[in-house]
């Protein structure tokens, strides 16, 4: 089975949409049209956190991610934060995601929400874990700031 790549990344600029696309950059993965799933783990696949995302194809392929992000813009916010977490067993897996501005309350909604996600199946899980991206939010008055974490699941492929 293929690997599900855990990327973060953070920043900001000008516009919201910049700042999210600058985020996406930070991880490596903003060459690519993002399809948001729900997060179930197939069975079978490695789920690996990492700096930035390896080369997963083509520029303009579809990737399939579980995606946590939060933007504010300049002076609404102290921080942004954007957390996932996952548990695995030896067959299939959940991802859960949340966001924020407080980056341990991020990280308890996503081990309350892993916990009761475990709770609805009878599935066996051995090891839970949680990325959380924090970024501050400058006071500059005219910027907008991303926080991202995505898991990626396996390659790229062609949307057309």
């Amino acid at each position: 089975m293929s690997t599900i790549h855990v990327v973060r990344g953070v920043a900001t600029a000008a516009t919201a949409m910049a700042s999210y696309d600058a985020a996406l950059a930070a991880a490596n993965v903003h060459n690519y049209n993002l399809v948001r799933v729900s997060s179930v783990i197939p069975a079978g696949a490695t789920v690996t956190p990492v700096e930035t995302a390896p080369d997963l194809g083509p520029a303009g392929n579809r990737l399939t991610v579980v995606e946590s992000r939060a933007t504010a813009a300049a002076g609404t916010a102290a921080r942004v934060c954007a957390g996932v977490g996952w548990s695995t067993g030896p067959g299939p897996g959940l991802f859960y995601e949340a966001s924020g501005d407080d980056p341990e309350t991020v990280r308890e909604t996503v081990e309350r929400g892993l916990a009761e996600g475990r709770r609805l199946r009878e599935w066996t899980f051995d090891t839970t874990e949680v990325t959380v991206a924090t970024a501050d939010v400058p006071d500059d008055g005219d910027s907008y700031t991303t926080a991202v974490v995505l898991a990626a699941y396996g390659e790229s492929e062609p949307i057309l």
